[in-house]
């Protein structure tokens, strides 16, 4: 059994690198922590808009795994392609294993 000092000790958080052709580079895209879900979750149950932005500020990171944006961001981030960020949308979907069924009980609260 995994001590509490061990499960604190686990670098779990994943990071993969994205290609966006669109934006003729890549991007970094990391798994969330269960807080950030929890706020991200929160925060779209009462806005139903721009998820993709919105998501995509939560996960696009630098190559420790530092976010990149801010809420602040997110407006802009949303004018930005939708192939682009649809890409990095089913990326951090994956890592944070977030499937339809999320996003479906997102909806219906």
């Amino acid at each position: 059994m995994l001590t509490k000092e061990q499960i604190f000790q686990i670098q779990d958080v994943k990071i993969e690198k994205v290609t966006i052709p669109e934006w003729n580079g890549h991007v970094f895209v990391r798994s969330m922590t269960s807080r950030e879900r929890d706020d991200w979750e929160t925060g779209y149950s009462k806005d139903k808009s721009n998820m993709r932005a919105t998501f995509a500020a939560r996960t696009v990171c630098d190559e420790a795994g530092g976010l990149i944006f801010t809420d602040g961001d997110i407006e802009d981030l949303g004018r930005r392609s939708a192939s682009a960020l649809s890409r990095i949308f089913d990326v951090a979907s994956r890592l944070n294993g977030y499937g339809q069924a999320d996003i479906d009980e997102l909806e219906k609260n």
